[in-house]
């Protein structure tokens, strides 16, 4: 499967350029881009911002599977909940993307992968329940996008969306990087130690840590980039630094950018891109 390192193209939402209460954000993500000298293109026919939840998986230079996209966060009751359905198929025929259809039913933000393994939350679960046993579930899951290892980790309790990657990041094949907030989810660290994984965590020496700091996980990688979230914090220069650490092959490649609208809508970086790679 194609990892996040391994992808050189990065996709937005043509709402993110165009929506009021984005433009600004927009502005700087992609003057800072354009200064990397990074590949970026944007998405028509979407009905929100978060490309990643939507999009398909590649798994190879040719090969992209599209699975069921139908969160339970937007069927909900309230006027227009719908409304901010994207559909997978409409934005693909729009870019002239042919894909795999898959009956598994998930988002892209439950979807962090290397390339042989693959981390989701147990939500994944309980989506598909109807159709799979667990045991069927990470069978399905290993063949339909050639991995040899599923990790399933807790949900958080407090995250409606039910997402990992703003838990969890593949700092390489054998190590994850994990927000502070699980440093002590023992579930978790056996279930990744189970698998053969190495834990790193990031973490903030601050007098009282910020409730956005979990978004410094979300941040954007391809190749040649890391692009990392910045709220005017204390916590903004304590995370550069360690994911310069944690990521030595980019240094002088990480770049902070100013992400305080996004993140009040519940993502980040990641959230708002899908990476390809061409």
């Amino acid at each position: 499967m194609i990892s996040d390192k391994d992808t050189n193209t990065i996709y937005f939402s043509e709402l993110l350029r165009t929506d009021s209460r984005f433009i600004e954000t927009s502005k700087q993500i992609i003057s800072t881009l354009d200064t990397f000298g990074a590949k970026y293109k944007f998405l028509p026919d979407t009905k929100d911002i978060w490309a990643r939840d939507y999009m398909p998986i590649q798994i190879n230079d040719k090969k992209f599977i599209e699975y069921r996209y139908d969160p339970d966060y937007l069927q909900g009751n309230w006027k227009g909940s719908r409304d901010l359905k994207t559909y997978p198929d409409i934005v693909c025929n729009s870019i002239n993307l042919s894909t795999e259809k898959s009956d598994l039913i998930m988002d892209g933000g439950n979807f962090v992968k290397s390339s042989d393994c693959v981390i989701l939350t147990e939500k994944i679960v309980k989506e598909n329940r109807l159709f799979y046993s667990k045991t069927d579930l990470i069978k399905k899951i290993q063949d339909t996008f050639q991995v040899d290892k599923t990790v399933l980790i807790p949900q958080d309790k407090l995250d409606e969306y039910g997402h990992s990657d703003g838990m969890i990041r593949f700092i390489d094949n054998d190590t994850v990087l994990i927000n502070h907030y699980y440093k002590y989810d023992s579930v978790m660290e056996y279930r990744l130690k189970q698998t053969g994984l190495k834990t790193e965590f990031i973490d903030y020496k601050v007098n009282r840590k910020d409730k956005r700091n979990w978004a410094y996980l979300n941040f954007l990688q391809t190749k040649d980039l890391i692009l990392l979230p910045k709220f005017g914090i204390d916590e903004d220069l304590q995370a550069f630094e360690q994911i310069e650490n944690f990521y030595p092959d980019y240094k002088g490649k990480i770049a902070q950018v100013e992400m305080t609208e996004i993140v009040k809508f519940g993502g980040a970086l990641n959230c708002i891109t899908w990476t390809t790679k061409e």
